[in-house]
């Protein structure tokens, strides 16, 4: 009998003391936000990330949000970005009235399309937002040149890509700033949680006051004001000092839960290479110079009927592998707020239809493994 023990496409790992770091801050006075829990994961992240400081958030979709008030957005300026990202990217931008301009990406990295940027720039643009796909970083050389002659800000929408780098400089220090994601489905997670890293001391400053709801709350507390006061726009982006306790834990065993997921990507690279190489199957592509955190791994199928037929092929076999995402600047809400930037969209449209990512968790056994690789090459292509 053949193995159909189910494989899921993700399992989130538990470090060992969450639940014992959690059970500590709720014995504490300090269950709401930026408690001692939530210092030590953003001293945790900064030094992942690089910046200057890092602010917790329930979400990476808050983060970008709060990059959003920062950049001081009125109704009809223009945020350049992917759209072969996932739709927070995009929603943080059009909440402030702004305008989603959708660049192509490459087909290599499927990262966004340095050569187009400049050609959807207009007297309008305000930033540039970058994806690093995949954990993969952006070409982010050519990515500041267009943004200082230019003079626009650049935000790292790094969800992917904690503990990745570019040309030694870790993914989340080289734009202005960054958003990082600990969803369940991340490499290290809290359940839902986000951050913000600033690289730059004067956004730090301010983005805590929007984070407390306008306030200067944060310098009451170290008791650099008599009383905490409205004083900007703001919201409630704090993450609960619990969910700080299970993302420290997490954090301290950063390496120890990478080291498998690099395993497991790097042996799924190299048992596919043949089969990829004589069937017409693109795998991921890693530029020189770029260091990934192995967050997924991915195949391109030669057609959108073989993505459909190989996610099918495999929950045959009791295996989940999934698509990914679907091109924003066609969507009903990217026709109704964003534009299209003059190179089109065409590489997304084609990549859309043809991904399939792959299980992998840092849990995931050789034996696993073999079961999806053998499905793979047991597909009819």
């Amino acid at each position: 009998m053949p193995d159909l023990s189910p494989i899921p496409f993700v399992k989130a790992y538990a470090a060992g003391d969450e639940l014992a770091y959690v059970t500590q801050s709720f014995s504490s006075a300090s269950v709401v936000g930026d408690g001692p829990f939530t210092a030590r994961a953003a001293e945790l992240i900064t030094k992942l990330a690089g910046g200057v400081g890092t602010l917790l958030t329930p979400s990476c979709t808050h983060a970008l949000e709060m990059t959003a008030l920062l950049l001081d957005l009125e109704p009809g300026d223009e945020v350049i970005m992917p759209s072969f990202t996932f739709v927070s990217t995009a929603n943080a931008y059009a909440l402030r009235g702004a305008v989603p301009v959708f660049v192509d990406v490459r087909p290599d990295t499927l990262n966004l399309d340095e050569t187009q940027i400049e050609a959807a720039i207009t007297s309008r643009t305000k930033a540039i937002v970058v994806v690093h796909y995949a954990g993969v970083a952006v070409e982010m050389d050519a990515v500041l040149a267009i943004a200082d002659k230019h003079e626009l800000k650049v935000i790292e929408d790094n969800a992917h890509g904690l503990g990745g780098s570019y040309k030694g400089r870790p993914l989340g220090s080289i734009g202005q700033m960054a958003t990082q994601s600990f969803h369940g489905t991340k490499n290290v997670h809290c359940g839902e949680g986000g951050a913000l890293v600033l690289n730059d001391a004067d956004l730090l400053h301010r983005a805590e006051v929007i984070r407390e709801k306008g306030t200067n709350r944060s310098q009451f507390f170290r008791g650099q004001v008599d009383k905490y006061r409205w004083v900007d726009i703001g919201s409630s982006y704090l993450l609960a000092d619990p969910l700080a306790a299970f993302l420290t834990a997490q954090l301290e065993l950063f390496d120890q839960i990478q080291a498998p997921r690099l395993a497991r990507w790097q042996r799924y690279d190299e048992l596919l290479t043949d089969w990829a190489t004589t069937n017409g199957v693109s795998r991921p592509t890693i530029p020189a110079g770029c260091v990934h955190p192995a967050h997924m791994y991915y195949v391109l199928m030669p057609s959108h009927e073989h993505q459909l037929g190989l996610i099918a092929y495999l929950r045959e076999r009791n295996i989940t592998a999934t698509f990914h995402y679907v091109p924003l600047h066609s969507a009903p809400a990217g026709e109704k707020y964003g534009r299209v930037g003059p190179g089109g969209c065409d590489v997304t449209d084609d990549i859309s239809g043809r991904l399939v990512r792959l299980p992998l968790f840092s849990q995931l056994t050789e034996h696993e493994q073999d079961r999806v690789v053998d499905g793979l090459l047991t597909y009819p292509l």
